[in-house]
């Protein structure tokens, strides 16, 4: 029989069958085992001797029950000793070695402060509950003036002005820019004198007491002290009336010394309810680091003639002070002739400024302060004042 013929017999088909069959069953038997030994792994015998390894167990648990008793027997004892208990008790088993405790427990206490209470500095806020100052009371706000100086505050695009005016008589203000931070330059003296005779008052200071001129009071800037001799005295009532009509800045420093500090000048202007005034710097402060509001100025004019505030001996003598100011070119040069101005003035290159009150010789009586931030040591500064200030007078003068 052909080959081809072979292939498609009976026979032949039958032998091939049997071989494909027999073939296929042992793949099938192979794919049933993998999947079977894939999902059931066989169990592994356990040779692990269970008594061996509770024994090294209570062993580990021994060695560490010693350790920690070690460490409580002899090492914490010891450290107490040596760090805990001096601490607690305020010093230390190491001579040599000082530790000030507060300040690391307040590491910014030295700068960031304004309270001294029992050799202690804190920072505390204002006073609103029960301030020792008066609020101003205010009436209506004088439109027209206050026109009148936004007006002439466009004229003078360089400046940046605060104004803050108040009348005595029916309590009528103008508010322009009032509550907005400014940089005090030298009015911050006037805080610094009425927390002066806060101390006269209360016997801390006497204000007949002397103060030595020493080189580190010494400063530049403005006033004449800085040209005397080293060692020259001075009593505080001379400081004061140097510190106000010179604006020196060595009799300044001097007189915030003789108080505490200018952590007691802080004190004192929180225990007011100021909440933006304060002094950061000693003088001159030509950072512009010292800082006020021309409201808050204007509320430490008022209060000085507050008895509840300041007695009638401390009013005069501030009073005093400030009637005598050297300098003129501000506000004043801008009143009427016959007008009494009692005031402060501060000038540093970035900002200049005049704040008192103006008696009217129609005895008109109001509160003005006027800042002014300039280019560096700009005339215009000057300038806008001047003439603010004669529109205020004109205003008001009556």
């Amino acid at each position: 029989m052909p080959e081809f013929a072979r292939k498609y017999s009976n026979s032949y088909y039958t032998s091939y069958s049997r071989q494909y069959n027999s073939s296929l069953a042992r793949k099938t038997y192979y794919r049933e085992t993998q999947r079977q030994t894939n999902s059931e792994p066989v169990p592994l015998r356990n040779n692990v001797n269970s008594k061996k390894v509770k024994r090294n167990n209570l062993i580990h648990r021994i060695i560490s029950v010693f350790l920690v008793s070690l460490i409580g027997l002899f090492v914490l004892p010891a450290g107490f000793n040596h760090y805990v208990k001096p601490i607690l008790k305020g010093g230390s088993s190491y001579g040599y070695l000082k530790a000030d405790y507060e300040q690391m427990r307040f590491p910014t206490a030295n700068y960031i402060s304004n309270s001294w209470y029992l050799g202690q500095r804190s920072l505390q806020g204002a006073n609103t509950e029960k301030p020792l100052m008066s609020e101003i009371t205010e009436g209506q706000e004088i439109e027209s003036l206050k026109n009148q100086l936004i007006g002439l505050a466009a004229a003078y695009p360089s400046i940046h002005p605060a104004v803050y005016v108040w009348n005595y008589e029916d309590g009528s203000y103008v508010d322009m820019n009032a509550d907005e931070v400014f940089a005090t330059a030298s009015i911050i003296k006037l805080p610094v004198l009425v927390q002066l005779f806060r101390a006269i008052e209360s016997n801390d200071v006497n204000i007949y007491d002397d103060m030595t001129l020493t080189e580190y009071f010494r400063t530049e800037g403005s006033g004449s002290l800085q040209f005397k001799a080293g060692g020259s005295k001075y009593s505080i009532d001379d400081l004061a009336r140097i510190m106000i009509t010179e604006s020196d800045n060595s009799a300044t420093n001097m007189l915030v010394a003789k108080i505490g500090s200018m952590t007691n000048v802080n004190s004192g202007i929180r225990d007011w309810g100021l909440k933006k005034t304060h002094m950061q710097t000693w003088l001159p402060d030509l950072a512009g680091t010292n800082k006020t509001t021309a409201r808050e100025m204007a509320r430490i004019l008022y209060n000085i003639d507050n008895p509840g505030f300041l007695s009638t001996t401390s009013r005069e003598k501030i009073f005093d002070y400030m009637g005598h100011v050297h300098n003129n070119r501000l506000i004043q040069a801008g009143l009427g002739a016959g007008a009494t101005f009692l005031h402060k003035t501060g000038d540093i290159g970035s900002m200049l400024g005049d704040a008192g009150i103006v008696y009217t010789p129609k005895d008109k009586k109001y509160i003005v302060v006027i800042l002014a931030n300039r280019p560096h040591n700009s005339p215009l500064g000057k300038e806008f004042i001047v003439r603010a200030s004669e529109l205020i007078y004109n205003t008001l003068a009556g």
